[in-house]
């Protein structure tokens, strides 16, 4: 069973979550083979305070 992780801010709705994880795993059952009920997707949701690339939090810039 293949387990996908999401990282992103917060801040999108419950349809635009259920929306990105039918598509990730349309994404991959079309692309690997294997049926949707055994995609696992995980959605964590990430402050900008919590995240940085380039030596800088994205809650700084």
């Amino acid at each position: 069973m293949p387990m996908i992780s999401v990282s992103m801010f917060p801040g999108r709705t419950a349809e635009q979550k259920q929306a990105l994880v039918r598509e990730v795993t349309d994404a991959f059952v079309r692309t690997c083979g294997g049926n949707p009920e055994g995609v696992w997707v995980t959605i964590n949701e990430i402050p900008a305070e919590h995240w940085a690339a380039g030596g800088t939090l994205f809650s700084d810039r």
